[in-house]
Protein backbone atom coordinates (compact mmCIF):
# COMPACT_ATOMS: atom_id res chain seq x y z
CA UNK A 1 0.00 0.00 0.00
CA UNK A 2 1.26 3.92 -0.74
CA UNK A 3 2.20 6.07 1.86
CA UNK A 4 0.25 8.76 2.14
CA UNK A 5 1.42 11.66 0.99
CA UNK A 6 2.13 14.92 3.48
CA UNK A 7 1.20 18.23 2.97
CA UNK A 8 3.89 20.46 1.64
CA UNK A 9 4.46 23.50 3.35
CA UNK A 10 6.65 26.21 2.53
CA UNK A 11 7.66 27.72 5.84
CA UNK A 12 9.24 31.44 4.96
CA UNK A 13 11.10 33.39 7.27
CA UNK A 14 14.40 35.60 7.79
CA UNK A 15 14.51 34.92 11.29
CA UNK A 16 16.38 31.55 11.10
CA UNK A 17 15.64 30.23 14.77
CA UNK A 18 12.34 30.52 14.07
CA UNK A 19 12.10 29.21 10.41
CA UNK A 20 13.91 25.74 11.58
CA UNK A 21 11.64 25.59 15.43
CA UNK A 22 8.85 25.88 12.69
CA UNK A 23 9.69 23.27 10.28
CA UNK A 24 10.75 21.08 13.00
CA UNK A 25 7.34 21.32 14.76
CA UNK A 26 5.35 20.22 11.11
CA UNK A 27 7.53 17.59 10.82
CA UNK A 28 6.51 16.10 14.32
CA UNK A 29 3.20 16.42 13.37
CA UNK A 30 2.85 14.95 9.98
CA UNK A 31 3.27 17.90 7.74
CA UNK A 32 6.24 18.29 4.53
CA UNK A 33 7.86 21.42 5.03
CA UNK A 34 10.19 23.27 3.80
CA UNK A 35 12.38 26.22 5.47
CA UNK A 36 13.66 29.68 3.69
CA UNK A 37 15.13 32.46 4.53
CA UNK A 38 15.02 34.10 1.30
CA UNK A 39 11.77 35.62 0.31
CA UNK A 40 13.16 35.58 -3.26
CA UNK A 41 14.21 32.05 -3.58
CA UNK A 42 11.17 31.41 -2.21
CA UNK A 43 9.59 32.85 -5.01
CA UNK A 44 11.52 30.83 -7.02
CA UNK A 45 10.78 27.87 -5.24
CA UNK A 46 7.00 28.77 -5.66
CA UNK A 47 7.33 28.57 -9.22
CA UNK A 48 7.05 24.89 -9.50
CA UNK A 49 3.43 24.43 -7.75
CA UNK A 50 5.16 21.89 -5.50
CA UNK A 51 3.80 22.94 -2.12
CA UNK A 52 0.31 23.05 -0.36
CA UNK A 53 0.74 25.95 1.90
CA UNK A 54 2.26 29.06 2.00
CA UNK A 55 3.47 30.30 5.70
CA UNK A 56 5.15 33.06 5.25
CA UNK A 57 6.58 36.49 7.18
CA UNK A 58 5.31 39.70 6.50
CA UNK A 59 8.52 41.69 6.94
CA UNK A 60 11.65 40.94 5.08
CA UNK A 61 14.41 41.79 3.46
CA UNK A 62 13.82 42.69 -0.39
CA UNK A 63 10.43 41.54 -0.37
CA UNK A 64 7.77 41.34 1.77
CA UNK A 65 5.31 38.54 2.47
CA UNK A 66 2.33 40.34 0.99
CA UNK A 67 4.24 40.18 -2.42
CA UNK A 68 5.07 36.29 -1.96
CA UNK A 69 1.60 35.29 -1.49
CA UNK A 70 1.04 37.02 -4.79
CA UNK A 71 3.80 35.49 -7.04
CA UNK A 72 2.94 32.20 -5.42
CA UNK A 73 -1.23 32.21 -6.74
CA UNK A 74 0.43 33.59 -9.66
CA UNK A 75 2.48 30.21 -10.06
CA UNK A 76 -0.52 28.14 -8.72
CA UNK A 77 -4.26 29.65 -7.99
CA UNK A 78 -4.79 26.92 -5.54
CA UNK A 79 -2.15 27.32 -3.09
CA UNK A 80 -3.60 28.44 0.42
CA UNK A 81 -1.03 31.51 1.91
CA UNK A 82 -0.90 32.63 5.60
CA UNK A 83 0.92 35.41 6.53
CA UNK A 84 2.86 35.69 10.31
CA UNK A 85 3.18 38.98 11.93
CA UNK A 86 4.28 40.08 14.95
CA UNK A 87 2.93 43.94 14.35
CA UNK A 88 -0.63 43.25 13.45
CA UNK A 89 -3.02 45.51 12.40
CA UNK A 90 -6.43 46.00 10.70
CA UNK A 91 -5.54 47.56 7.83
CA UNK A 92 -2.44 45.08 7.01
CA UNK A 93 -4.83 41.98 7.88
CA UNK A 94 -6.61 43.50 5.04
CA UNK A 95 -4.33 44.12 2.58
CA UNK A 96 -3.19 40.69 3.16
CA UNK A 97 -6.51 39.10 2.30
CA UNK A 98 -6.96 41.23 -0.53
CA UNK A 99 -3.69 39.97 -1.76
CA UNK A 100 -5.17 36.25 -1.81
CA UNK A 101 -3.91 34.97 1.69
CA UNK A 102 -5.87 32.65 3.38
CA UNK A 103 -5.93 34.27 7.17
CA UNK A 104 -3.49 35.93 8.94
CA UNK A 105 -1.36 34.64 12.18
CA UNK A 106 -0.16 36.91 14.60
CA UNK A 107 3.50 36.31 16.56
CA UNK A 108 3.65 35.08 19.07
CA UNK A 109 2.16 31.64 18.56
CA UNK A 110 2.29 28.55 19.61
CA UNK A 111 2.14 25.41 16.84
CA UNK A 112 -0.24 23.95 18.47
CA UNK A 113 -2.56 26.85 18.77
CA UNK A 114 -2.44 27.66 14.35
CA UNK A 115 -2.82 23.54 13.38
CA UNK A 116 -6.92 24.35 13.30
CA UNK A 117 -5.95 27.02 10.55
CA UNK A 118 -3.55 24.90 8.89
CA UNK A 119 -6.01 22.23 8.30
CA UNK A 120 -8.80 24.27 7.62
CA UNK A 121 -6.33 25.69 4.57
CA UNK A 122 -5.78 22.19 3.76
CA UNK A 123 -9.58 21.35 3.40
CA UNK A 124 -9.83 24.68 1.60
CA UNK A 125 -7.04 24.01 -1.24
CA UNK A 126 -8.89 20.28 -1.42
CA UNK A 127 -12.06 21.96 -2.16
CA UNK A 128 -10.02 23.61 -4.73
CA UNK A 129 -8.74 21.13 -6.45
CA UNK A 130 -12.01 19.24 -6.31
CA UNK A 131 -13.46 21.92 -8.04
CA UNK A 132 -10.86 21.61 -10.46
CA UNK A 133 -11.29 17.79 -11.66
CA UNK A 134 -15.21 18.57 -10.99
CA UNK A 135 -14.83 21.26 -14.00
CA UNK A 136 -13.09 18.55 -15.68
CA UNK A 137 -15.11 15.92 -15.53
CA UNK A 138 -18.51 18.20 -16.35
CA UNK A 139 -16.87 18.87 -19.57
CA UNK A 140 -18.94 16.35 -20.89
CA UNK A 141 -22.05 17.52 -19.54
CA UNK A 142 -22.45 21.32 -20.81
CA UNK A 143 -24.35 24.58 -19.67
CA UNK A 144 -25.63 27.61 -21.69
CA UNK A 145 -23.70 30.02 -19.65
CA UNK A 146 -21.42 30.21 -16.65
CA UNK A 147 -24.92 31.77 -14.58
CA UNK A 148 -26.83 28.89 -15.84
CA UNK A 149 -24.63 26.19 -14.52
CA UNK A 150 -24.54 23.62 -11.33
CA UNK A 151 -21.80 24.47 -8.99
CA UNK A 152 -20.20 21.98 -6.37
CA UNK A 153 -17.86 18.84 -6.06
CA UNK A 154 -19.70 17.23 -3.29
CA UNK A 155 -20.90 13.65 -4.01
CA UNK A 156 -25.36 14.36 -4.00
CA UNK A 157 -23.74 16.89 -6.66
CA UNK A 158 -21.38 14.59 -8.23
CA UNK A 159 -24.92 12.27 -8.80
CA UNK A 160 -27.10 14.65 -10.23
CA UNK A 161 -24.37 14.91 -12.86
CA UNK A 162 -24.43 11.52 -13.81
CA UNK A 163 -28.38 11.03 -13.84
CA UNK A 164 -28.55 14.26 -16.03
CA UNK A 165 -25.64 12.69 -18.37
CA UNK A 166 -27.42 9.22 -18.64
CA UNK A 167 -30.96 10.61 -19.23
CA UNK A 168 -29.83 13.93 -21.61
CA UNK A 169 -30.14 11.83 -24.50
CA UNK A 170 -32.66 10.07 -24.35
CA UNK A 171 -36.30 11.85 -25.22
CA UNK A 172 -37.30 10.39 -21.12
CA UNK A 173 -39.88 12.35 -19.38
CA UNK A 174 -38.14 13.90 -15.95
CA UNK A 175 -38.73 14.50 -12.80
CA UNK A 176 -36.56 16.79 -10.67
CA UNK A 177 -37.47 16.79 -6.84
CA UNK A 178 -35.94 18.78 -4.59
CA UNK A 179 -37.03 21.91 -1.59
CA UNK A 180 -37.34 25.21 -3.41
CA UNK A 181 -34.57 27.02 -4.28
CA UNK A 182 -32.40 24.41 -5.15
CA UNK A 183 -32.07 24.89 -8.84
CA UNK A 184 -34.57 22.42 -10.19
CA UNK A 185 -34.55 24.81 -13.45
CA UNK A 186 -30.81 24.61 -14.06
CA UNK A 187 -30.93 21.06 -14.32
CA UNK A 188 -34.33 21.22 -16.86
CA UNK A 189 -31.88 23.39 -18.51
CA UNK A 190 -29.04 20.81 -18.40
CA UNK A 191 -31.06 18.24 -19.50
CA UNK A 192 -32.56 20.22 -22.60
CA UNK A 193 -28.54 21.74 -23.25
CA UNK A 194 -27.52 18.08 -23.64
CA UNK A 195 -30.01 16.50 -25.76
CA UNK A 196 -30.51 16.27 -29.42
CA UNK A 197 -33.45 18.97 -28.88
CA UNK A 198 -31.15 21.75 -27.37
CA UNK A 199 -31.41 23.62 -30.85
CA UNK A 200 -35.16 24.01 -30.31
CA UNK A 201 -36.89 26.09 -27.96
CA UNK A 202 -36.76 25.14 -24.45
CA UNK A 203 -39.88 26.42 -22.58
CA UNK A 204 -41.14 26.95 -19.41
CA UNK A 205 -44.44 27.74 -17.16
CA UNK A 206 -44.90 27.26 -13.65
CA UNK A 207 -48.00 25.96 -12.02
CA UNK A 208 -48.04 27.71 -8.85
CA UNK A 209 -48.66 31.02 -10.65
CA UNK A 210 -51.28 30.72 -12.58
CA UNK A 211 -55.45 29.61 -12.09
CA UNK A 212 -56.52 26.33 -13.92
CA UNK A 213 -58.57 28.00 -16.98
CA UNK A 214 -55.62 29.94 -17.70
CA UNK A 215 -53.09 27.58 -17.37
CA UNK A 216 -55.13 25.31 -19.79
CA UNK A 217 -54.76 28.14 -22.18
CA UNK A 218 -51.29 28.50 -22.16
CA UNK A 219 -50.47 24.91 -21.89
CA UNK A 220 -52.68 23.84 -24.92
CA UNK A 221 -53.98 27.26 -26.43
CA UNK A 222 -57.71 28.22 -27.51
CA UNK A 223 -59.87 29.23 -30.35
CA UNK A 224 -61.29 32.21 -31.12
CA UNK A 225 -64.40 32.62 -29.02
CA UNK A 226 -63.07 29.96 -26.77
CA UNK A 227 -64.45 32.18 -23.95
CA UNK A 228 -64.88 35.70 -23.02
CA UNK A 229 -62.12 38.02 -23.91
CA UNK A 230 -60.61 35.15 -26.20
CA UNK A 231 -60.19 37.76 -29.10
CA UNK A 232 -58.53 35.80 -31.35
CA UNK A 233 -56.75 31.59 -31.55
CA UNK A 234 -53.47 31.86 -29.54
CA UNK A 235 -51.15 29.21 -29.54
CA UNK A 236 -50.46 26.97 -26.69
CA UNK A 237 -46.95 26.03 -25.13
CA UNK A 238 -46.68 22.87 -26.46
CA UNK A 239 -47.11 24.14 -29.62
CA UNK A 240 -44.25 26.68 -29.06
CA UNK A 241 -41.72 24.17 -28.02
CA UNK A 242 -42.22 21.91 -31.04
CA UNK A 243 -39.12 19.45 -31.39
CA UNK A 244 -37.90 21.10 -28.12
CA UNK A 245 -38.50 20.74 -24.33
CA UNK A 246 -40.84 22.34 -21.98
CA UNK A 247 -40.25 22.78 -18.35
CA UNK A 248 -43.50 22.41 -16.02
CA UNK A 249 -42.38 23.71 -12.80
CA UNK A 250 -44.73 22.94 -9.46
CA UNK A 251 -46.46 20.14 -11.10
CA UNK A 252 -48.24 19.21 -7.62
CA UNK A 253 -50.30 22.30 -7.96
CA UNK A 254 -52.01 21.27 -10.90
CA UNK A 255 -56.18 20.75 -10.42
CA UNK A 256 -57.15 16.92 -10.91
CA UNK A 257 -58.95 17.72 -14.15
CA UNK A 258 -55.57 19.21 -15.72
CA UNK A 259 -53.09 16.69 -14.89
CA UNK A 260 -55.68 14.07 -16.91
CA UNK A 261 -55.48 16.02 -19.73
CA UNK A 262 -51.40 16.31 -19.14
CA UNK A 263 -51.21 12.55 -18.78
CA UNK A 264 -52.70 12.14 -22.60
CA UNK A 265 -50.42 14.81 -23.97
CA UNK A 266 -47.35 12.29 -22.22
CA UNK A 267 -49.34 8.84 -23.18
CA UNK A 268 -49.72 9.55 -26.54
CA UNK A 269 -48.77 13.05 -27.56
CA UNK A 270 -52.21 14.48 -28.46
CA UNK A 271 -54.24 17.41 -27.25
CA UNK A 272 -56.89 19.65 -27.93
CA UNK A 273 -56.62 23.80 -27.64
CA UNK A 274 -59.53 25.34 -25.35
CA UNK A 275 -62.69 25.22 -27.90
CA UNK A 276 -61.08 23.52 -30.20
CA UNK A 277 -62.10 19.89 -31.83
CA UNK A 278 -59.11 19.01 -33.70
CA UNK A 279 -56.58 16.90 -32.67
CA UNK A 280 -53.05 17.92 -32.37
CA UNK A 281 -49.80 15.91 -31.94
CA UNK A 282 -46.76 17.46 -29.62
CA UNK A 283 -43.20 16.42 -30.58
CA UNK A 284 -42.00 17.69 -27.04
CA UNK A 285 -40.27 16.63 -24.16
CA UNK A 286 -41.46 17.29 -21.01
CA UNK A 287 -39.21 17.82 -17.61
CA UNK A 288 -41.87 18.43 -14.76
CA UNK A 289 -40.57 19.59 -10.98
CA UNK A 290 -41.97 19.90 -8.01
CA UNK A 291 -41.02 20.51 -4.07
CA UNK A 292 -43.74 18.42 -2.52
CA UNK A 293 -43.46 14.76 -1.49
CA UNK A 294 -45.66 13.37 -4.36
CA UNK A 295 -45.86 9.53 -3.03
CA UNK A 296 -48.18 11.65 0.15
CA UNK A 297 -49.92 13.57 -2.36
CA UNK A 298 -50.83 10.71 -4.26
CA UNK A 299 -52.31 9.03 -1.10
CA UNK A 300 -54.15 11.92 -0.19
CA UNK A 301 -55.90 12.10 -3.48
CA UNK A 302 -54.17 15.38 -5.00
CA UNK A 303 -52.29 14.26 -7.43
CA UNK A 304 -53.00 11.33 -9.99
CA UNK A 305 -51.08 7.91 -9.45
CA UNK A 306 -51.21 6.94 -12.90
CA UNK A 307 -49.62 10.67 -14.02
CA UNK A 308 -47.10 9.74 -10.49
CA UNK A 309 -45.69 6.59 -12.27
CA UNK A 310 -45.61 8.40 -15.62
CA UNK A 311 -43.48 11.25 -14.21
CA UNK A 312 -41.16 9.06 -12.51
CA UNK A 313 -40.00 7.56 -15.42
CA UNK A 314 -36.67 9.01 -14.37
CA UNK A 315 -36.15 11.27 -10.91
CA UNK A 316 -33.81 13.73 -9.99
CA UNK A 317 -33.46 14.17 -6.92
CA UNK A 318 -31.55 17.88 -5.25
CA UNK A 319 -30.44 17.71 -1.88
CA UNK A 320 -31.25 20.58 0.17
CA UNK A 321 -27.80 22.85 0.33
CA UNK A 322 -27.52 21.69 4.18
CA UNK A 323 -26.71 18.58 3.29
CA UNK A 324 -24.09 19.63 0.61
CA UNK A 325 -22.50 22.10 2.46
CA UNK A 326 -18.50 21.56 1.08
CA UNK A 327 -20.00 22.92 -1.93
CA UNK A 328 -21.01 26.72 -0.40
CA UNK A 329 -17.37 28.04 -0.45
CA UNK A 330 -17.67 27.64 -4.66
CA UNK A 331 -21.33 28.84 -4.66
CA UNK A 332 -19.90 31.67 -3.20
CA UNK A 333 -16.88 32.09 -5.45
CA UNK A 334 -19.71 31.83 -8.73
CA UNK A 335 -21.79 34.23 -7.28
CA UNK A 336 -19.29 37.09 -6.26
CA UNK A 337 -17.97 36.40 -10.13
CA UNK A 338 -21.71 35.92 -11.74
CA UNK A 339 -23.40 38.61 -9.78
CA UNK A 340 -20.57 41.16 -8.86
CA UNK A 341 -22.04 44.10 -8.66
CA UNK A 342 -19.04 46.90 -8.58
CA UNK A 343 -15.94 47.35 -10.53
CA UNK A 344 -13.76 45.59 -8.06
CA UNK A 345 -14.79 41.54 -7.15
CA UNK A 346 -15.20 41.36 -3.15
CA UNK A 347 -14.01 38.56 -1.21
CA UNK A 348 -14.88 37.16 1.74
CA UNK A 349 -12.60 36.54 4.96
CA UNK A 350 -12.80 33.05 6.67
CA UNK A 351 -14.79 34.17 9.72
CA UNK A 352 -17.41 34.85 7.04
CA UNK A 353 -17.00 32.49 4.88
CA UNK A 354 -17.34 29.67 8.50
CA UNK A 355 -20.50 31.68 9.15
CA UNK A 356 -21.77 30.98 5.46
CA UNK A 357 -20.83 26.86 5.98
CA UNK A 358 -22.12 26.77 9.57
CA UNK A 359 -25.81 28.40 8.75
CA UNK A 360 -28.72 25.55 7.76
CA UNK A 361 -29.96 27.67 4.54
CA UNK A 362 -33.71 27.33 5.31
CA UNK A 363 -34.21 28.57 1.77
CA UNK A 364 -31.61 26.98 -0.28
CA UNK A 365 -29.34 28.36 -2.97
CA UNK A 366 -31.44 31.12 -3.97
CA UNK A 367 -31.18 32.82 -0.03
CA UNK A 368 -27.39 31.83 -0.59
CA UNK A 369 -26.82 34.36 -3.88
CA UNK A 370 -29.39 36.85 -2.04
CA UNK A 371 -26.88 37.27 0.55
CA UNK A 372 -23.84 37.45 -1.46
CA UNK A 373 -25.51 40.30 -3.19
CA UNK A 374 -26.43 42.20 0.09
CA UNK A 375 -23.08 41.79 1.63
CA UNK A 376 -21.64 42.95 -1.42
CA UNK A 377 -22.82 46.14 -0.89
CA UNK A 378 -22.53 46.16 2.60
CA UNK A 379 -18.85 45.28 2.58
CA UNK A 380 -15.96 47.88 2.82
CA UNK A 381 -12.64 47.53 0.84
CA UNK A 382 -13.99 45.08 -1.09
CA UNK A 383 -13.73 42.32 1.83
CA UNK A 384 -17.03 40.60 3.06
CA UNK A 385 -16.62 40.41 6.76
CA UNK A 386 -19.21 38.41 9.33
CA UNK A 387 -20.31 42.31 10.07
CA UNK A 388 -21.63 42.36 6.21
CA UNK A 389 -24.08 39.06 7.01
CA UNK A 390 -27.24 39.00 8.12
CA UNK A 391 -27.57 38.64 12.07
CA UNK A 392 -29.45 35.50 11.92
CA UNK A 393 -26.63 33.96 10.01
CA UNK A 394 -23.66 35.27 12.22
CA UNK A 395 -25.82 34.30 15.49
CA UNK A 396 -26.30 30.58 14.15
CA UNK A 397 -22.24 30.34 14.12
CA UNK A 398 -22.06 31.63 17.94
CA UNK A 399 -22.61 29.47 20.60
CA UNK A 400 -26.03 30.12 22.42
CA UNK A 401 -25.93 32.38 25.24
CA UNK A 402 -24.79 30.74 28.40
CA UNK A 403 -22.91 28.06 26.77
CA UNK A 404 -18.86 28.00 26.36
CA UNK A 405 -17.58 29.08 23.13
CA UNK A 406 -15.84 25.89 21.46
CA UNK A 407 -12.61 25.19 22.13
CA UNK A 408 -10.99 25.95 19.01
CA UNK A 409 -8.85 28.91 19.61
CA UNK A 410 -10.08 31.94 17.80
CA UNK A 411 -8.26 32.71 14.49
CA UNK A 412 -5.25 35.37 15.05
CA UNK A 413 -7.11 38.00 13.09
CA UNK A 414 -10.37 38.27 15.28
CA UNK A 415 -7.86 38.59 18.07
CA UNK A 416 -6.40 41.52 15.78
CA UNK A 417 -9.70 43.25 15.41
CA UNK A 418 -10.65 43.08 19.05
CA UNK A 419 -7.30 44.45 20.11
CA UNK A 420 -7.47 46.97 17.71
CA UNK A 421 -11.32 48.00 18.88
CA UNK A 422 -10.26 47.50 22.39
CA UNK A 423 -7.35 50.46 21.65
CA UNK A 424 -9.64 52.88 19.82
CA UNK A 425 -12.34 52.63 22.54
CA UNK A 426 -9.38 53.70 24.72
CA UNK A 427 -8.40 56.32 22.88
CA UNK A 428 -11.89 57.67 22.38
CA UNK A 429 -12.87 56.99 25.92
CA UNK A 430 -15.39 54.74 25.14
CA UNK A 431 -17.23 57.74 23.06
CA UNK A 432 -19.14 55.19 19.94
CA UNK A 433 -19.43 57.75 18.30
CA UNK A 434 -15.86 59.07 18.02
CA UNK A 435 -14.91 55.47 18.24
CA UNK A 436 -17.20 54.50 15.03
CA UNK A 437 -15.68 57.11 13.05
CA UNK A 438 -12.10 56.40 13.78
CA UNK A 439 -12.87 52.91 12.89
CA UNK A 440 -14.60 54.22 9.65
CA UNK A 441 -17.64 51.87 10.86
CA UNK A 442 -21.40 52.76 11.34
CA UNK A 443 -22.77 52.50 15.07
CA UNK A 444 -24.36 49.63 13.84
CA UNK A 445 -21.50 47.88 13.27
CA UNK A 446 -19.49 48.85 16.26
CA UNK A 447 -21.97 47.93 18.16
CA UNK A 448 -21.69 44.47 16.57
CA UNK A 449 -18.07 44.49 16.58
CA UNK A 450 -18.62 45.31 20.97
CA UNK A 451 -21.55 42.58 21.53
CA UNK A 452 -19.04 40.02 18.99
CA UNK A 453 -16.04 40.55 21.28
CA UNK A 454 -17.36 40.79 24.43
CA UNK A 455 -16.93 44.21 25.09
CA UNK A 456 -19.67 45.62 26.78
CA UNK A 457 -20.12 46.87 30.11
CA UNK A 458 -21.05 44.80 33.31
CA UNK A 459 -24.78 43.88 33.01
CA UNK A 460 -24.74 43.90 29.06
CA UNK A 461 -26.38 47.34 28.88
CA UNK A 462 -25.39 49.65 26.00
CA UNK A 463 -24.54 53.24 26.69
CA UNK A 464 -27.12 56.27 26.64
CA UNK A 465 -26.89 59.46 24.93
CA UNK A 466 -24.27 60.27 27.75
CA UNK A 467 -21.65 58.22 26.52
CA UNK A 468 -22.11 58.86 22.64
CA UNK A 469 -20.77 62.50 23.21
CA UNK A 470 -18.11 64.36 25.25
CA UNK A 471 -14.65 63.62 25.44
CA UNK A 472 -12.95 63.68 22.15
CA UNK A 473 -10.38 60.94 20.65
CA UNK A 474 -6.52 61.14 21.43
Amino acid sequence: MATPKLPRVLVVDDEVELMRALCDGLTARRFDPVGLTDPAAAADRLAGGEFDLLLTDLMMPGMDGIELVRRGLAADPHLVGLVMTGQGTIPTAVEAMKAGAYDYLLKPFKLQSILPTLNRGLEVRRLRLENVRLRAYLERVSFESQRLTLIGSSEPMRQVVKLIEKVAPTDATVLVRGPSGTGKELVARAVHHNSARRDRPLVTINCATMQESLLESELFGHEKGAFTGAVGAKRGLFEVAEGGTLFIDEVAEMSPAMQAKLLRVLEDGHYRKVGGTAESHADVRVVAATNKPLEEEQKAGRFREDLFYRLSVFSIPLPPLRDRRDDIPALVDHFLTTRQLGPVRCRVTSDALAALTGYAWPGNIRELANVIERAQILAENHLISPDDLPESITAAALPPAGEPAPAEPATALRAVERGHVVDVLAQCRNNKVKAAKSLGVSRRALYRLIDRHGLNPPGGARPGPADEEGASCA
